[in-house]
């Protein structure tokens, strides 16, 4: 019966030198943000970008909407996970009714689903938006939600 050591098992899950990355860390001081152009939502809405597409086509930002606050309707070619960090805000996916969703919440919105999703009329909401690009595109931008779409 063989003796494994501590240094041989080791040397078994090495990565060749070729292949060896290291982790980094950005801080939030330097990924910055932005007030969200108004062709895109409507209200006060800051993006800070949270990674960029350098694992998979995957990329993710911060959005904070203050009350009142949405995006615009979008669709996504291969769908979007909202992950709620702060607040409650509403979602809503075109033809159904709108939702709540609160702090903890997990959205999935799939491939092609026309959504859009904000703040409630009197309360702000946080999540992380969190989507794949699909031939250099992770979104299709639609019309405004109005405010009689919109509601209160």
């Amino acid at each position: 019966m063989m003796k494994t050591t501590l240094a041989a098992l080791a040397l078994t899950f090495a990565a060749p030198a070729a292949f060896a990355q290291q982790m980094e860390q950005t801080t939030a001081l330097e990924r910055g943000g932005q007030i969200g152009s108004p062709e895109t939502f409507t209200g006060t809405v800051f993006v800070a970008p949270v990674f960029g597409p350098q694992m998979n086509d995957v990329s993710a930002g911060e959005v904070t909407f203050m009350p009142g606050a949405r995006s615009a309707w979008h669709t996504h070619p291969v769908g979007q996970y909202l992950v709620v960090t702060a607040g409650t805000g509403w979602y809503q996916e075109e033809g159904q009714d709108k939702q709540v969703m609160r702090t903890g919440d997990v959205v999935f919105a799939p491939a092609g689903v026309n959504h859009w999703h904000g703040a409630t009329a009197n309360t702000s909401v946080t999540h992380y938006a969190i989507q794949a690009a699909q031939d250099g595109s992770a979104v299709t931008w639609g019309a405004l939600v109005s405010d009689e779409d919109y509601g209160s």
